[in-house]
């Protein structure tokens, strides 16, 4: 199977996988090699490590393509790609979903926020109305190529309810949207509760420190999601890393090779492919 196959099977297997952000070609390299069965590209990543910028709506689709496609040259995962609002009405999302495909994207997913949108976990959000999304949806699907899939993410559970975000991840259902994204809901209950209520395969996002009590994935796979959203745990922990170790630089006024506080030099180099680059020169020196 190529990688859309690969991931329409995770999703429509509802067992809850892991799927870890990534906000480079490196981490996506680390989330591939720990065994992972897929990869999201995270927008709130993306601005929060390429610009230093909260994710408040500053990343723009040429952006997101550029790691998009840096990204997929790194790894062969299937990689859900984080398209924000569709960055504009819906012809700029039909101008998204054909830009990301190219760029290697198997799965795009799309928001119902106002633009500019922010993290699904701040405070402060507000949505557009139903039919202006699912003009998005329908304009998606028909500008994706054979294969390509389409998440529908809700952000109306903050603004307008629990039962409206489900009304409405419905109509996106039937809009053509291959998977369903509730965000941002605040209860155990409501987590366990939107899979007897959406036929479509979902995602729930844990956002670690965020809005949404954390769900263990073999639970939340039990219950039918399809995915299970990290998608910050490893940009969190590379700030708590890059805290750490520079402060030892700093107290100690050295660092060594310890393995407890960074990753060895050939660690490094073998994540970045090193070894293969030293084959290709011996092959055509």
């Amino acid at each position: 199977m190529n990688t859309k196959q690969q991931l329409k099977a995770l999703a429509e297997a509802r067992r809850g996988v892991i799927v870890p952000g990534a906000f480079n070609a490196l981490s996506a390299r680390v989330v591939a090699d720990l065994g992972y069965e897929a990869i999201y590209v995270t927008g709130a990543g993306v601005t929060n490590m390429w610009f230093g910028l909260p994710d408040q709506g500053f990343m723009g689709l040429t952006d997101i393509a550029d790691h998009t496609a840096r990204i997929r040259d790194a790894v062969e995962l299937p990689l859900i790609v984080d398209a924000d609002t569709g960055f504009g009405n819906a012809l700029n999302t039909y101008h998204a979903v054909r830009t990301l495909e190219r760029a290697g994207a198997d799965c795009i997913q799309l928001e119902d926020q106002v633009s500019p949108k922010r993290c699904g976990h701040f405070n402060g959000k507000a949505v557009i109305e139903t039919c202006e999304m699912v003009g998005k949806i329908r304009a998606a699907v028909d500008a994706r190529g054979d294969g390509l899939l389409v998440m529908a993410r809700t952000d109306a559970a903050a603004v307008h309810g629990f039962d409206a975000a489900v009304e409405r991840a419905q109509a996106y259902a039937e809009a053509g949207a291959d998977i369903l994204f509730v965000e941002a809901v605040t209860t155990t209950d409501e987590v366990r509760t939107l899979p007897q209520r959406l036929q479509v395969p979902q995602l729930m996002n844990m956002v670690i420190g965020g809005k949404t009590p954390i769900v263990g994935a073999d639970e939340l796979g039990q219950l039918g999601y399809g995915f299970v959203l990290y998608a910050n745990a490893a940009l969190q922990g590379a700030v708590a890393g890059m805290q750490k170790v520079l402060t030892q630089l700093r107290d100690a006024r050295e660092v060594r090779e310890d393995p407890q506080l960074i990753a060895p030099f050939a660690e490094r180099q073998r994540l970045v492919g090193k070894p293969l680059w030293d084959a290709l020169e011996k092959k055509y020196a």
